[in-house]
């Protein structure tokens, strides 16, 4: 016998009611994150990757954390290489609110839902989630409608990703632990300005691009991130040559540099190497003591 035409579980009434009553119940015990669309700048196609990923946009929406005795994950993990966190987090949005305030159209973003490799930022915590699944069948069609999305994020480890969401808090990550050229300038009329974009004309036409994250005027001390060649290749700043930045047009010619690898910044090696977790003097240091 086929069901009762007289009962429906899609009567867009009720399934509007419903989603009204999930998004208030996000805005009451949600906490307010911030949504960051990753732009693809240079995929690697052979492995699926890629190494220079933007991050220009973001976007406050409240959002509920799943977890509630803290990260999921493998947790601190201590290492011979140092300590890893691996922390992993769920987060539950409302579909018309993800919509309305990221995927709206204005926004340029493409697809209709949270894109895997996306971020999100937790105020809380001051830590950015990447987002590895997007779960959208949860709850299952209860009203014949899937009203949230569910995204499992892991912990996202900056490895010199381009950070320029005009929010202080996030972007300080770029310029506190992207690779930097440091240098020394000469002739310096007017100040650069930090976040702006500078270029140097190399001898064969090459025009490197490079972005300002510190200058000092006292010393003209210059420090750049995110350096790159009009031809694609690799190329170090050149000395005696002039350096120009794009908003200020302030100028200066590079005398000296040198380079500052930030990401070491974090790591504990020299920590546990002063500690006595292994005793060469033993005959066997890896197993029992004698």
């Amino acid at each position: 016998m086929a069901r009762n035409i007289y009962f429906s579980e899609s009567v867009r009434s009720e399934q509007k009611l419903y989603e009204n009553i999930i998004i208030e119940s996000l805005k009451m015990y949600g906490q307010d994150l911030y949504y960051l669309p990753r732009t693809i700048v240079n995929e690697n196609r052979i492995l699926g990757e890629d190494v220079s990923s933007k991050f220009s946009n973001s976007y406050k929406i409240e959002m509920y954390i799943e977890n509630t005795d803290g990260f999921d994950g493998e947790g601190d993990l201590f290492t011979k290489f140092g300590v890893e966190i691996r922390d992993e987090a769920t987060f539950i949005v409302s579909k018309r609110r993800w919509n309305t305030t990221v995927g709206k159209v204005d926004n340029q973003i493409d697809g209709e839902r949270p894109r895997e490799g996306d971020i999100i930022f937790l105020p809380m915590s001051k830590s950015m989630f990447e987002v590895m699944h997007v779960e959208h069948e949860q709850p299952f069609y209860q009203l014949a409608n899937l009203p949230t999305f569910k995204m499992r994020c892991q912990l996202f480890e900056y490895s010199g990703e381009d950070l320029d969401t005009d929010l202080s808090t996030i972007d300080t990550i770029e310029q506190t632990n992207a690779y930097e050229f440091d240098m020394v300038l000469s002739g310096v009329t007017g100040s650069f300005i930090v976040g702006e974009r500078v270029t140097q004309t190399l001898t064969d036409g090459t025009i490197l691009g490079a972005e300002v994250s510190k200058w000092v005027s006292s010393t003209n001390s210059l420090s750049v991130i995110h350096l790159g060649g009009s031809d694609g290749k690799f190329h170090l700043p050149s000395t005696a040559k002039i350096i120009t930045g794009a908003e200020s047009n302030a100028t200066g010619t590079v005398t000296s540099f040198t380079e500052d690898n930030q990401l070491h910044g974090n790591e504990q090696n020299d920590d546990f190497g002063n500690l006595d977790f292994i005793d060469f003097s033993e005959t066997n240091p890896f197993g029992d003591p004698n």
